[in-house]
């Protein structure tokens, strides 16, 4: 039997998004489709959690990591409806920091920190690893489809710096659930350790989400109409792996060393 995704309410606003209205479309209220008003509405909204569809944030966390087409499909589906590929509901980050936030205080008993150590790794973990590594590559991704994937480059479509973004968030969870849950276990007694095997075992991790994150950024932008070539997206995958096999190859094991990073570099007075 075929799951349905839940129904939306029908009153959200985007999350930071620049969108387009079409050509020979008309909206009774200018400031609708604005990126200035669509961003105040989803401030506004971001506590109001009554508001907030969590169950349909849920849907599309679990199809991101099964099947993260179906995702992508919804998106298009809010842009016939709404007029814009950006989320318009604030559920999907605030169930992705709650998740951050459980996973640090994983990741704290698994690093021996305290609860002022605890803090500290959370913030970066929320506001520079997730947010700061998002705006750089929203803003990356977004520059390479304007200026070289666009069909027609002299229509007035362009890829909203707002689903930019979202398609960090979306390749980000699934990235999350593989580094910062399957990892996690395995960290104390297998993974931070000399041996050969702990650095083939986490590198192959880092493996597999770092291509899934890229797997999924490609079928986000493969989902708009007016992109082309969307497939160069995917050439990355090359120099990942043979970075993966450079690291196996000289023993680099990228889970210890940001071990190291975060106890002595992050939080050295933890």
């Amino acid at each position: 039997m075929q799951y349905s995704p839940p129904s939306t309410p029908s009153d959200r606003s985007s999350t930071f998004s620049l969108t387009l209205t079409p050509p020979g479309s008309k909206s009774s209220n200018p400031d609708r489709f604005t990126a200035a008003a669509k961003r105040q509405k989803f401030l506004r909204r971001i506590l109001k959690f009554r508001q907030m569809d969590f169950e349909f944030a849920l849907w599309q966390m679990i199809w991101l990591c099964v099947a993260p087409q179906k995702v992508f499909r919804n998106f298009q589906y809010r842009k016939q409806t709404k007029n814009q590929w950006a989320r318009d509901d604030p559920a999907f980050l605030v169930i992705l920091s709650v998740c951050l936030v459980v996973s640090s205080i994983g990741f704290s008993f698994v690093l021996g920190l305290n609860v002022l150590g605890f803090f500290k790794f959370t913030f970066w973990v929320i506001f520079v690893d997730c947010i700061g590594c998002g705006l750089l590559l929203a803003t990356l991704y977004w520059f390479i489809a304007n200026r070289y994937l666009i069909v027609n480059p002299k229509s007035n479509q362009d890829v909203e710096w707002g689903y930019c973004f979202d398609i960090h968030l979306n390749a980000f969870f699934p990235l999350l659930m593989v580094l910062h849950v399957v990892q996690l276990p395995f960290i104390g007694v297998l993974i931070d350790r000399d041996w050969f095997i702990s650095c083939l075992f986490g590198n192959t991790l880092w493996l597999i989400a770092t291509g899934y994150y890229i797997y999924v950024a490609f079928l986000g932008f493969s989902a708009l109409p007016f992109l082309k070539k969307t497939q160069v997206l995917l050439f990355p995958l090359t120099g990942l792996f043979l970075t993966y096999i450079l690291l196996v190859l000289f023993r680099v094991n990228i889970t210890q060393g940001l071990i190291y990073f975060y106890k002595f570099r992050v939080i050295p007075n933890y």
